[in-house]
């Protein structure tokens, strides 16, 4: 008699609130089953077929489209560049915006301002960036102009050379020089993003601690290196993850500020995507790239939610 009670408690613990909130549920749910995992699905579909004309051939291909182009020589490059890309623009957009963070922490006159002005950019779109960058890094004007006073004229953009480059499948495997100028465009933009998280961890600091390691003796720079940085780890790791995500798929600063550049050197694999699939018509092998980006970008997300949620709990 009491399990019975107990289950039929348990089962009136559902109410009209809880069936409201799930028929409001359902049309997102449905939704993101159709326009996320649905178009997923069919990509996935479409990445091993024929379907590489403008008349669909849904015919099973296998793996030849991902063959293919691990075999390419732009699609080698386009790996390449991206990871040479995700490095430096990571590791920038860190250091910068850490150490802008620390130094605008100060108590500084006019905080606000300069806060401001560092995240204005954030408010721009990567294809408005794109073209500003293009034009200041432009080797007939911007920068140059000031620079050719002192007898310095680099490419930039433009730039074919290779850094450290050695033979890896049919590319030079190394630092493309051009892959920098749209580094410094990315930073740019970027670091008001990882500028406002640290700023808000290290307003989250209690005083106290840093107090506390002064009492000990320890100096300014010894406080920030084991105490502050320390417990900003997890907004490091938040930063490296949507960092991480923003590279691996980037498409619209580097299509609007260099495209594929010569000899593919500022290519990435979302550019490539595009050209293959709305220019060349080729849907399979662009389904392919698709992919291959999705998978990129879960190698650095999955764990990163897994670990949160396991934290959560």
């Amino acid at each position: 008699m009491e399990d019975t009670a107990i289950k039929k408690k348990h089962k009136s613990k559902f109410t009209k609130d809880h069936w409201t909130a799930v028929a409001f549920l359902i049309p997102s749910i449905i939704l993101i089953l159709v326009f996320v995992y649905g178009f997923i699905g069919w990509t996935g579909f479409v990445s091993v077929s024929n379907w590489n004309t403008l008349t669909p051939d849904f015919s099973f291909a296998g793996l030849e489209n991902y063959i293919y182009l691990f075999q390419d020589y732009r699609f080698q490059a386009d790996l390449r560049n991206t990871v040479f890309f995700t490095i430096f623009f990571i590791g920038s957009v860190i250091v910068s915006g850490l150490g802008l963070g620390i130094l605008i922490d100060q108590k500084l006159k006019g905080e606000s301002i300069f806060r401001n002005i560092f995240l204005f950019p954030m408010a721009l779109s990567f294809i408005v960036t794109g073209v500003v960058w293009q034009w200041l890094l432009n080797p007939s004007t911007g920068f140059n102009q000031f620079l050719k006073v002192f007898g310095i004229t680099p490419k930039w953009y433009t730039d074919t050379n290779i850094i450290a480059g050695f033979e890896w499948g049919k590319i030079e495997f190394g630092l493309p020089v051009a892959i920098i100028a749209v580094v410094i465009a990315a930073v740019w933009q970027m670091t008001g993003f990882s500028l406002a998280m640290y700023l808000a961890g290290l307003r989250g600091i209690p005083d106290e601690l840093r107090e506390a390691a002064r009492m000990d003796g320890a100096s300014e720079f010894q406080i920030y290196r084991k105490v502050v940085i320390p417990m900003l780890m997890p907004i490091t790791v938040s930063v490296i993850i949507i960092m991480a995500h923003i590279s691996l798929k980037i498409f619209d600063l580097i299509y609007a500020m260099t495209g594929s550049g010569a000899n593919y050197v500022t290519d990435v694999p979302a550019v490539y995507m595009f050209e293959t699939t709305f220019k060349g018509h080729y849907y399979a092998n662009g389904a392919a790239i698709a992919i291959i980006m999705l998978l990129l970008v879960a190698i650095f997300i999955v764990p990163y939610l897994w670990n949160s949620r396991k934290g959560d709990n």
